[in-house]
């Protein structure tokens, strides 16, 4: 009797399932691993009959297949899941995630998220996953202790970051963690720039050349929502791709995640630098950024994978899951059942993904030589009968369209079993999740502190000034503008120091709340004081109250509690971000002056109401104040300039447009 060879573990199952370049399917089959190697694949008998093991596992009806490979996620926002749902992504992401990740991510809540993240992995049967996110080294040192396989990536902003002040700082922290990493039996480090949006051409350099110095891979956003495309089109003059090329992105072990919004010039371009695309069913359907064109890319030859995103923005992390899902939108998105088919989902889930990823060459089918990352999922359940198997091709079917992730029922990486019959043997589920809830009461209370006023959550975005600022002002109703601008500008008293001519679109958001609160969002068209050169436009957000600090003689005002920001995202953005009770829009034509006027600097505006229509005239006179003396000398001076100018006391007006509006 030929002597048998000896191997650690040798697992027999009705149906094995390796993903190699022909699609073998062994029914029944066997894998033989020693140490974290795969060294036979075959026919039951065969492999039984040739070799001898330490331990020997039967599943008996199930299939044993390659573990599944996420090519996108961000582990530790398991914290973050169900914080914030059914929003834009861009008030998701602006409005929520990163005000909270700015309070409390540090290295700690990056390990807990991400050993959360390997319980719910494990349990749908992922044995490799790729993750961006802060304070990578957590990420990986929680991913090592969980047993998992990691492809993870150190992101790099370009405005401060948790875990950097900035992307030079965040640039530095990459290479350290890069250096650190490579080459460990886990842990496939690298760098991942997150997005054209939220990087600069200097961050991109820094990145490839990290990339290319060791060798690792670069992971990045791109073409998510169409509104990002339109907004980099409009700002380089080109989609993103191209513009990334010009970086030399794509020279280095390159994935894209999402690819949403990509033409298909672009996706040449991917296809000829071997660039990888990570494609997220759920997430993008949940934030409605679209269908990616998978079809269309797997026609070109790229590498396509499947990823769950973040826990924060799908909310799980069940590969199962997505698998039917990717299938399912392929078809609708191209109004063709044959899109998509079965195998070639459970292909982009295994191998493909490996390659998407650049890892093929230890992950991603059962192959000799290969890692042992291996599962196996159950087909006891009857929505696993019956078996037809006229079509070898079904098995891919059962798997696609009728699996859950309960039928995973085991879980070996690097030749170790991280789960038995659904016990997991790696991670303290329980312990993880009663840290994560206690976290989740803190996360809680910032928020609602955070939601008790307008500018808290004005201030939770950013680009608030510091301080209060406050203006006395008087406002004259129905006049002649025209006329009174050439009087006032033939005053040898008035001493003109510029003057421009403008258009503003001012939206008022109204609040129901105890200090009156109004956010004015303004789009300022600065031109030439003839109108025949545009400046600038300028966008900026004004937050008062309605309550005014002292009135004056002269229907002068002292207006108080003005803080302003600058307006850098989108009227909707704020819209949604705010929820205001109401809304009060208010166009207006403006020439304005500034002028010194008895030793002091006043603001004269000539202004026209365009919107709401019969809107009429007014002269307004403004000066920013720090003190109630300088606001009772300037409120003074204003009262004696409108009696110079024969102003009778019936045409002043106190207030804001929008409360005469």
């Amino acid at each position: 009797m030929e002597q048998k060879t000896s191997v650690d573990t040798l697992i027999t199952a009705d149906f094995v399932l390796t993903m190699d370049a022909q699609y073998t399917l062994h029914n029944p089959g066997a894998v033989a691993v020693r140490g974290e190697t795969i060294v036979a694949v075959g026919p039951q008998d065969e492999i039984v009959a040739a070799y001898e093991a330490a331990e020997r596992v039967d599943v008996g009806n199930a299939v044993l297949m390659p573990g599944l490979i996420n090519t996108h996620g961000h582990a530790p926002m398991t914290l973050l899941r169900a914080l914030a749902d059914d929003l834009r992504l861009d008030v998701w992401l602006m409005g929520y995630m990163m005000p909270v990740e700015r309070e409390f991510v540090n290295p700690h809540f990056c390990w807990l998220g991400t050993q959360l993240a390997a319980a719910e992995m494990i349990r749908s049967g992922t044995t490799t996953f790729m993750d961006m996110y802060y304070f990578e080294e957590a990420v990986a040192d929680a991913t090592v202790q969980a047993g998992l396989r990691g492809v993870c990536l150190q992101s790099v902003l370009k405005f401060p970051a948790p875990d950097a002040g900035s992307y030079e700082e965040g640039l530095t922290r990459a290479r350290d963690y890069v250096m650190r990493w490579k080459d460990h039996p886990l842990i496939v480090p690298g760098i991942a720039p997150h997005a054209p949006y939220t990087v600069t051409p200097e961050l991109l350099k820094g990145a490839v050349a990290i990339a290319l110095e060791f060798d690792v891979p670069l992971h990045i956003h791109v073409a998510e929502t169409k509104q990002e495309v339109e907004d980099h089109r409009k700002a380089y003059g080109m989609p993103p791709v191209p513009w990334l090329k010009k970086f030399d992105v794509f020279k280095t072990k390159a994935t894209i995640a999402h690819g949403v919004h990509l033409d298909e010039g672009e996706m040449h371009t991917l296809q000829h630098y071997n660039v990888g695309v990570a494609h997220n069913p759920s997430s993008n359907l949940k934030l409605a950024s679209g269908i990616a064109p998978v079809a269309k890319m797997l026609e070109l030859g790229l590498n396509v994978g499947i990823g769950t995103d973040g826990p924060a923005s799908n909310n799980d992390l069940d590969m199962i899951e997505e698998l039917r899902l990717a299938a399912l939108i392929a078809k609708v998105a191209t109004n063709d059942p044959t899109s998509l088919p079965a195998r070639q989902v459970v292909e982009m889930a295994t191998i493909m993904g490996a390659r998407a990823m650049h890892i093929e060459d230890l992950v991603g089918s059962l192959e000799p030589g290969k890692r042992a990352d291996l599962i196996t999922l159950s087909l006891d359940d009857a929505r696993h009968t019956p078996y037809f198997r006229r079509d070898p091709d079904s098995i891919y079917s059962r798997i696609v369209y009728a699996a859950h992730q309960e039928d995973v029922r085991n879980v070996m990486v690097n030749g170790k079993w991280l789960m038995r019959n659904r016990t997991l043997l790696t991670v303290d589920e329980p312990a993880l999740r009663e840290e994560a809830n206690g976290l989740a009461r803190k996360i809680d209370a910032f928020l609602m502190r955070r939601e008790e006023s307008v500018l808290s959550k004005l201030v939770a975005i950013g680009g608030v000034a510091e301080g209060e600022n406050f203006e006395v002002q008087v406002k004259v109703r129905d006049v002649d503008v025209a006329a009174l601008e050439a009087r006032i500008l033939e005053m040898p008293e008035i001493t003109i120091l510029r003057g421009s001519s403008r258009v503003q679109y001012d939206t008022y958001f109204i609040f129901d709340d105890p200090w009156g609160s109004r956010l004015r969002y303004r789009e300022d068209e600065v031109r030439a004081l003839d109108g025949s050169k545009l400046f600038d436009v300028i966008t900026r957000l004004t937050l008062t109250a309605s309550d005014k600090e002292h009135e004056y003689d002269s229907a002068v005002l002292l207006s108080r509690s003005r803080f302003d920001a600058p307006a850098s995202r989108s009227l909707r953005f704020y819209r949604e971000y705010f929820k205001p009770q109401r809304e009060i829009e208010i166009h207006k034509q403006r020439r304005r002056y500034h002028v010194r006027y008895g030793d002091t600097d006043l603001a004269l505006n000539f202004d026209t109401i365009i919107k709401p229509e019969n809107g009429g005239s007014f002269f307004e006179v403004k000066s920013r104040t720090w003190s109630r003396q300088d606001a009772e000398h300037k409120a003074a001076l204003i009262g004696e300039l409108l009696k110079k100018l024969g102003i009778p006391e019936a045409q002043l007006v106190i207030g804001e447009y929008v409360d005469l509006a």
